[in-house]
């Protein structure tokens, strides 16, 4: 059994084919996402039409939430084409239509052939421009009453500090992404044009020193230089990171959390795993990066379209 896998995000929409084991089986085609609604229609028009043959299903990874039926978006975010959650995915083929949030997608290709494969509970946090989310629960994609569970855009603070992307204050998403990281290193340095690139590359050259050799945790040698405003902007971020993962922790009881996305990489997982494990009160909690790469919204929608859609065998 095989499924179009395909991933729609604001800037890129990629596809390929994927098997029921998870394994892509051809090459990855990536388009820049247009600017309109039937832009975005025409796109997956074609892709589908001229791959549908090799598949038994279409999946289709997407950036806002999805309902629990999996055939519409129930709201979607602000840098796709407006209109876009109106979209008719079940009309763009003859064949079954399965469609999930890449997050969400993300999350279960984690737990299927990723790093979370042996976990029952986990919660996986994508860190890029913004912050996305999946949670499973007893081997189940937590959906939710309507299908947006997983959106990380619970409340850090409460006196209006930050506005977030979706219009209100001080979400998780506001302070945990690489927008946050520039936000808070734009309030630190006082130098509006400041850059995420800017910091990482800044945390980079502290980290190379040749003193800092030794052994030493990447958290500690950064604050070694922690009078440099930039190493306190990454620190400031690291530790919002670590706020919301306790709270995650706490919230769910989860064996693992999984940090993937661009921004990962930056990340101290020992720090965060030390530092998670003496603050919550449920038992230990790993924190660990994602292996499923860079496909996995692909692949996850595939699995759960191969798993879930296809066969009436629901999941989550």
């Amino acid at each position: 059994m095989k499924a179009l896998a395909i991933d729609v995000g604001g800037t890129k929409i990629y596809n390929t084919i994927v098997d029921e084991n998870g394994n892509i089986v051809a090459n990855v085609e990536k388009h820049s996402t247009p600017k309109t609604f039937d832009g975005i229609r025409e796109i997956l028009m074609n892709i589908i039409k001229s791959h549908e043959n090799e598949a038994d299903v279409v999946a289709i990874a997407t950036a806002g939430s999805v309902n629990n039926e999996n055939t519409a978006i129930l709201g979607s975010t602000g840098n796709i084409a407006e209109g876009y959650p109106k979209m008719d995915f079940m009309s763009l083929s003859s064949k079954k239509v399965f469609v999930e949030n890449d997050a969400n997608a993300a999350a279960w290709a984690e737990h299927i052939i990723g790093v979370s494969k042996d976990c029952s509970d986990s919660v996986m946090l994508t860190l890029g421009t913004g912050v996305g989310g999946g949670i499973i629960v007893n081997n189940k994609l937590l959906k939710g009453k309507n299908g947006a569970a997983g959106e990380m855009h619970f409340k850090m603070y409460p006196d209006k500090r930050r506005k977030c992307t979706c219009g209100a204050y001080d979400c998780f998403e506001a302070y945990a992404s690489g927008t946050g990281l520039r936000k808070t290193a734009v309030e630190l340095t006082g130098n509006p044009d400041v850059t995420t690139y800017d910091v990482i590359n800044e945390v980079n050259a502290v980290l190379k020193h040749p003193e800092t050799s030794g052994g030493i945790s990447k958290t500690d040698i950064l604050r070694t230089a922690s009078d440099d405003k930039y190493i306190q902007a990454f620190l400031k971020w690291q530790d919002d990171i670590l706020t919301g993962c306790i709270g995650l922790a706490n919230l769910f009881d989860t064996c693992m959390i999984v940090l993937s996305g661009s921004m990962a990489e930056f990340v101290d997982i020992d720090y965060i795993e030390k530092e998670l494990n003496k603050e919550i009160v449920t038992t230990y909690t790993k924190v660990r990066k994602a292996t499923a790469g860079n496909y996995a919204g692909m692949i996850g929608a595939a699995l759960l379209a191969m798993n879930v859609g296809l066969k009436n065998e629901r999941n989550c």
